[in-house]
């Protein structure tokens, strides 16, 4: 049977631009796994594995130009977009390059023995190691950051662990070029090529989480095939960690203080971070409680105002397209929801940006506006008005796990008077990271940032952003009254390596 070709596309025109590839069969499945897996060993100098993502991040900066044409051809995401994404890629592969230089994510801790403890104490050494090879799935709305040399590559290769990507089906060209990159990084720095991967395909994608030699999963896309991708990880013989972000609604609450304080700036906030990427980012405010007041009509006339000036965009592809369009419709349908400007269809190829309203208390209950509370992906916001903050409370009741949860108070409310701090403690729990007065659209690349969150919005507690999304393929392991001789370097008494480590309950940093 002759394999399926793999062609990159055009979202301007739904035209077909050059084959790519063609599909990976289970064999070419196979011989990528079982290569990265033989390269690992190389991986587990540290030095090497600093150097391979520095010289990734040069090479990417090196090619700017036809990364981010190629890039642009695939996704219509525009130059300025992913010129800012291509620096944030670059910027992480070099941070976590520090990750692995500075040593502290090995958590290496050392208890002496201790005779005179009841019962005693042998001498124990714990430290991280690296799980194996790592199945990365491209995300379609970061052709860069979340793809081929995105955060779950480059948290995996800081960890030790070569990586095997499955190409998202809508830059594929974009995944070859960085993936050739990658590969011509790691001989720069003295490693086997094979410590990255790409293969193409939907079968191969099914084959890879399979594998027997696959020790772990990243993956950002739909809930649907998320889900059968993390059912598919649990289902193995032998389990898997699937480290999955599947879908987020990112609530956002506007008090009724905040409104009156200032309805025109979280208006126009809102309509800028609801479009930005055509509404394509994991983190877009898609579920908005605003109050059934004059302030809160003020919010919803500065929205309309705003989004009316938005220009008709492309979306990542046609299919997204169709979905986005059949779901406001499906939505807007709904009894009781208005839509004080339609988003939809747009041209032949684009899709027109806007928002839906409803009353929130048609949301405190069972029944089919529970529609309303499940993501759309695109530029497309629901904005529900509540008459009383039992409202809002029933409503949040109700939602799912997020990635981000937003609160806009007052300066009153911000200074602790009035229901700001309830108001946090009911989002809390809802989300993995928490924001006041702000957009959740943009992540910071940070030590302490936490991109993940409740299911679906994700199927685990860790970070795919952040210093901490290294620990993901990791696994502690504990040495008991071993040999110094035996004992691998990091756990060594003299502490050759100068790792920070924590010594009989102390933090030693060198």
């Amino acid at each position: 049977m002759t394999a399926a070709p793999v062609w990159s596309v055009d979202p301007r025109t739904g035209k077909p631009r050059e084959q790519v590839a063609v599909e990976s069969t289970a064999a070419e499945v196979d011989r990528a796994v079982r290569a990265a897996h033989a390269s690992a060993a190389a991986l587990a100098d540290r030095s090497a594995r600093a150097a391979l993502l520095r010289a990734a991040a040069d090479l990417l900066d090196e090619a700017r130009d036809p990364v981010i044409e190629v890039a642009d051809a695939e996704t219509a995401l525009g130059p300025t977009r992913l010129t800012g994404e291509l620096a944030r890629t670059t910027a992480q592969l070099r941070a976590f390059a520090d990750v692995v230089d500075e040593g502290s994510y090995l958590d290496v801790r050392i208890d002496h023995a201790d005779a005179g403890r009841t019962p005693p104490w042998p001498d124990l050494r714990r430290y991280k190691i690296p799980l194996g090879v790592v199945a990365v799935y491209a995300a379609s709305n970061f052709p860069l950051a979340f793809s081929v040399p995105g955060g779950d590559t480059a948290s995996a290769l800081a960890a030790g662990c070569p990586v095997v990507v499955k190409a998202h089906p809508d830059h594929p060209a974009t995944a070859e070029l960085c993936a050739t990159l990658l590969r011509r990084a790691a001989a720069r720095a003295g490693l086997p090529e094979d410590v990255v991967a790409v293969v193409h395909g939907f079968d191969a994608g099914v084959t890879l989480v399979g594998h027997p030699t696959v020790a772990a999963a990243g993956f950002t896309g739909s809930v649907r095939g998320g889900r059968a991708l993390f059912d598919a990880a649990a289902a193995r013989p032998v389990p898997i960690p699937f480290h999955g972000e599947l879908g987020s609604l990112n609530p956002v609450v506007v008090t009724e203080g905040a409104a009156a304080e200032r309805a025109a700036e979280i208006g126009t906030g809102l309509a800028g971070s609801m479009t930005l990427g055509e509404g394509q980012f994991c983190t877009k405010p898609g579920f908005v409680l605003v109050p059934q007041s004059a302030a809160g009509d003020q919010v919803v006339e500065s929205l309309t105002a705003a989004l009316g000036n938005t220009e008709p965009g492309v979306m990542l592809d046609h299919r997204m397209r169709a979905a986005f369009v059949d779901g406001v419709r499906e939505r807007a349908l709904l009894p009781s929801v208005e839509t004080p400007l339609t988003p939809g269809a747009g041209g032949e190829h684009t899709v027109n940006a806007g928002f839906l309203t409803v009353p929130a208390a048609l949301l405190t209950a069972d029944g089919p506006h529970e529609l309303l509370l499940e993501e759309c992906f695109g530029p497309v916001t629901v904005v529900a008005r509540y008459a009383t903050d039992d409202d809002v409370t029933a409503v949040l009741g109700r939602l799912p796990g997020n990635l981000t949860a937003t609160l806009h108070l007052s300066a009153a409310e911000a200074e602790g008077r009035g229901r700001g701090a309830a108001l946090l403690a009911e989002l809390t729990p809802l989300a993995g990271r928490i924001l006041v007065d702000g957009w959740p659209t943009g992540v910071a690349v940070a030590p302490a940032q936490h991109h993940g969150g409740p299911y679906p919005a994700t199927t685990s507690t860790a970070t795919s952003v952040g210093a901490t999304a290294v620990e993901r393929w990791l696994r502690p392991v504990t040495y008991q009254s071993t040999p110094a001789a035996l004992l691998p370097p990091e756990l060594a008494e003299d502490n050759p390596l100068g790792l920070p480590r924590r010594v009989d309950g102390r933090l030693d940093v060198p």
